[in-house]
């Protein structure tokens, strides 16, 4: 089960950072953020858990600004608007999580406070 997302005013974890790899060491299956040159099973812990958290704080936050987005691109003003179905085929999402994903979106852009929402299943 996801961790709740912590709504706007709330302060974020400050997990640790998401280095990028090389591209020529991101190509090796068996490389994962130099976990696999760890021996100390201490520090491997600590590093492994510490990116966890950063890939589930980064989850947690691109699903808020895919909200967003799809709130802006479902708008009534805009005289481009998008359908909830025409937002599911870009997202490859159902056109029911899409509709949620709007309202959800329409929450964050108004700032209300969205008490237990990870996403909007």
């Amino acid at each position: 089960m996801a961790e709740p997302t912590p709504r706007r005013n709330e302060s974020r974890l400050r997990p640790a950072p998401l280095l990028f790899e090389p591209a020529q060491v991101a190509d090796d299956p068996e490389h994962f953020f130099d976990l696999e040159s760890m021996d100390d099973p201490r520090a491997l812990l600590d590093r492994a858990t510490e990116l966890t958290q950063a890939f589930r704080a980064a989850a947690d936050r691109a699903v808020e600004f895919q909200a967003i987005a799809a709130a802006q691109l479902a708008d009534p003003r805009r005289f481009d608007r998008l359908t909830a179905s025409d937002i599911a085929a870009r997202a490859e999402w159902t056109e029911d999580y899409a509709k949620k994903m709007v309202e959800f979106g329409r929450d964050l852009l108004r700032g209300a406070e969205v008490p237990g929402h990870t996403d909007p299943v």
